[in-house]
């Protein structure tokens, strides 16, 4: 039904616009959450391109260091991301459900498929809901 309370009691959809509008938040935020995890991807690919290419040790402690605390950060974000996607979908709504779906679905599609057609691995997945 269109009567839905999402995250937060002052979330609540009330009409059909509120919960259209609802449903189309969800299905956002679930492709940015693929785009995020593509940004993890070339990040952790980019970083360790440039490790290899790094000469001298102390600028290169640097930039592991830096590195390492941008990982740690996107990371933390799609971590928060993923579980607010998996707290919503408890709300036993079916549109929510498959807007959340259709969202990752299409984020994967447009932002994580490589152009060969092999899908990269994901290491460290926050949660099994994606």
């Amino acid at each position: 039904g269109r009567y839905v309370t999402l995250l937060f009691d002052s979330w609540q959809t009330n009409s059909w616009p509120s919960y259209f509008l609802s449903l189309a938040a969800c299905f956002l935020v679930s492709a940015f959450y693929q785009y995020m995890e593509d940004c993890r991807i070339c990040f952790r690919s980019l970083a360790s391109s440039s490790a290899a290419t790094t000469a001298s040790p102390a600028p290169a402690a640097a930039a592991a260091a830096s590195v390492r605390l941008g990982a740690a950060l996107l990371f933390g974000l799609n971590s928060a991301i993923s579980y607010l996607l998996m707290l919503a979908i408890m709300a036993f709504n079916g549109g929510v459900f498959l807007e959340i779906v259709d969202g990752l679905i299409v984020g994967y599609y447009v932002f994580r498929f490589e152009d060969e057609g092999v899908a990269t691995v994901v290491l460290d997945n926050p949660c099994a809901c994606a």
